[in-house]
């Protein structure tokens, strides 16, 4: 990956935008590949001219995944809020004159959806959003690939991935084993059914273990 390529690809898109409509950038890949720390990188890159909105601000509560059962597939497509997503995503490509939209975020210390976290000012002209869903053609979730103008995807190496996903759950404390369990068997599924949408992507990004940027909160 050149860094400064894709920054200059980010930036073209922020110049075509319109005072009346933003762009939107998404950045796709399966857990753990390194889409979040990728996304701040562009946003920083772009000094002002783009706000990083992710996708995870969409999971659902706890309280409702115990209520529906599916507290051991969290971040399984359907433990979202899609069409809220999608609408929010629509009411960012067309700003209104000096009107902030406020976006959640997801805080992994709580594993908790934070509603009005993320203020983007009216002036910005690049929205990045990340998000393993973005190409799913599925559902409400086939609405969010229209609302984008340009879609990255992400893969790393699998093994690389997986214990960096591992590492990452025991950080945000998990029991090691937990972790271990809980990736092979929540997020990997997750991560075959992201692997399909692939093909759909305006542009793919691999990364060998050796090359890939330090982990973030993807």
């Amino acid at each position: 990956m050149d860094l400064q390529r894709l920054l200059a690809r980010a930036r073209r898109l922020a110049g075509s935008a319109r005072p009346t409509e933003r762009r939107l950038l998404g950045i796709t890949g399966p857990p753990g590949a390194g889409k979040s720390t990728l996304a701040a990188h562009v946003v920083a890159g772009l000094a002002g001219q783009a706000a990083l909105v992710p996708m995870d601000g969409f999971h659902l509560a706890e309280a409702e995944l115990r209520r529906l059962g599916r507290t051991d597939r969290k971040g399984a497509p359907d433990t979202f809020d899609p069409a809220g997503y999608a609408a929010l995503l629509s009411r960012l490509r067309s700003p209104e004159p000096d009107t902030a939209v406020y976006a959640p975020a997801f805080d992994r210390r709580i594993e908790e959806p934070v509603a009005g976290s993320i203020p983007v000012a009216p002036h910005i002209p690049l929205i990045v959003t990340e998000g393993n869903y973005l190409l799913l053609d599925s559902g409400p979730w086939s609405r969010v690939r229209a609302l984008l103008d340009e879609v990255w995807y992400v893969e790393l190496d699998t093994q690389e991935r997986i214990r960096r996903l591992i590492d990452r759950h025991e950080r945000f404390g998990r029991p090691r084993a937990d972790a271990e369990r809980f990736v092979h068997a929540s997020d990997e599924a997750n991560a075959r059914v992201v692997a399909t949408t692939r093909h759909r992507a305006d542009l793919v990004l691999t990364f060998a273990p050796d090359e890939a940027p330090p982990p973030q909160a993807d």
